[in-house]
Formats: C-alpha cells, sequence, structure tokens
C-alpha cells in the first residue's frame, strides 16, 4: 500500500540513520550523525557546519534538522552533522569548550576526514552564520567540491581568507537573506566582490534564521540545485 506525505515541517522520511563519535586531533569525542538514502547510495554528502553554540546553534538547529529528515530520500544526499566542541543538543554534548572558530579548525578537518573514511561521495560542506566562517576559514584545504554558505556574517573571516577562495576551483555559494541583521546583500557583494565566480543569491523577505517552511524550502531547493539539480527542485509530496 503506497502513501502520498506532504512535506511539511515536521515530516521525517525514510532513511539509514548513524550516530557515531568524531575524533579531532587534538582528543576530544564529538557527537554526530550520519542521514543516509534509505535504500540506495549518496550522490553526494554534505558536511553541516551549524550557527553560533554560544547563541543556540547546534546541529539541530532546524534547517540542518530538516535537510537529514528530507534530503536523503528526495535528494539522494548524505546528510552529516555534529556538534562542534562544546556544543550540546538534542543530539548530545559534545566534549571541549567554545573556540570562537579557532580551535573547531580540528572539528571541521576530522568531519571531512570521517567522510572520506567512508567513502563518501563529492564532499560538499554547508555553512550556515557561524558555520560559513568556519566552511571559509577551513574547507578550502580539504578535498571538498564547494561551499554552500547559508547567512554569511563575515565577522572573523579575513579578507585574507576571502582571497584563497578567489584563487580557487572550489565553487562557493552564498544565500544572504534580504532582512539579515549582520550582513545584506548588498553588503555581501561588496565584501564578496573579490570572489569574482562567487554564486551570490539574495533571497527577498528572508531573515538570518530562515524561519517558516518556505525559507525552508528555499534554501534546501538551492542546495539541492547546486549538489545535485536532476532533483531540483524538490518536490511538495512524496508516494512511499
Amino acid at each position: 500500500m503506497t502513501e502520498t506525505i506532504e512535506i511539511r515541517s515536521s515530516v521525517e522520511l525514510p532513511s539509514r540513520r548513524e550516530a557515531f563519535t568524531l575524533h579531532t586531533s587534538d582528543g576530544l569525542d564529538l557527537v554526530a550523525e550520519l542521514a543516509l538514502p534509505a535504500d540506495r547510495e549518496p550522490v553526494a554528502t554534505l558536511i553541516m557546519l551549524h550557527p553560533l553554540p554560544t547563541h543556540g546553534g547546534f546541529m539541530d538547529s532546524h534547517i540542518y534538522r530538516k535537510a537529514a529528515n528530507r534530503l536523503p530520500a528526495l535528494a539522494d544526499l548524505a546528510v552529516l552533522r555534529f556538534n562542534t566542541r562544546g556544543t550540546e543538543s538534542p543530539h548530545g554534548k559534545s566534549q571541549g569548550e567554545f573556540g570562537h572558530g579557532v580551535t573547531e579548525e580540528a572539528d571541521v578537518r576530522a568531519a571531512v576526514a570521517y567522510a572520506l573514511e567512508r567513502k563518501l561521495p563529492n564532499l560538499w560542506v554547508v555553512g550556515w552564520s557561524f558555520g560559513t566562517e568556519l566552511a571559509l576559514k577551513y574547507a578550502i584545504d580539504e578535498p571538498v567540491l564547494g561551499a554552500i554558505l547559508l547567512s554569511p556574517p563575515l565577522h572573523r573571516t579575513t579578507d585574507a581568507e576571502l582571497e584563497r577562495w578567489a584563487h580557487s576551483d572550489k565553487r562557493l555559494v552564498a544565500l544572504v537573506p534580504e532582512l539579515d541583521d549582520y550582513l545584506t546583500p548588498t553588503q555581501a557583494a561588496e565584501r564578496f566582490s573579490m570572489i569574482k565566480d562567487i554564486e551570490l543569491i539574495g533571497v527577498d523577505g528572508a531573515k538570518h534564521l530562515w524561519v517558516g517552511e518556505a525559507a525552508t524550502k528555499r534554501v534546501l531547493d538551492e542546495i539541492v540545485r547546486v549538489v545535485n539539480p536532476s532533483r531540483y527542485p524538490l518536490p511538495d509530496s512524496i508516494t512511499l
């Protein structure tokens, strides 16, 4: 018997979910989860870097939770989420203390190393807010295809770090909310101007936290358009 499921905020579609522990080079254990398509291999992998933990950000922040709940089934993607050092969420608390984006370098590298060890395909980093700073600082040195930035504040990112992306063949896509509290599309165009190949997307009416199903759908659609365009746009319902 088949069932048609409408894609709404709380829906969790079938997937293979694996809770695991990331081990960093400086000896910390980080809480993590990998969501995979239920009955096939993924075509690409998202490594999710969450918003600022000192302001409520964690691996279960709503866009990332919904990505793990939907994208394995709807877009054949693997979604790897984890709590950076000292961060606690419903999944648990990672060891260590918040490192202001500095010591978190080891966390990012541990996540990519795990994805490589698992032989997950076509790695992409997705950063949201604070997570975009980690992506811009550290993903440039990793064997990933590129980075997708959600609400980049560019507080911790230096011009020298942006310059490295300007000379890289990695793809860089930034979704900037029209009503963002930290960096508007106009400001983003100026800050990112040295990166000629960046895809900069201003999203009308959106805010920093991407609240609401319309905002969530837009973010997940854009991620899929970049990473697995054959599954773009995402459907509003699915028959199982």
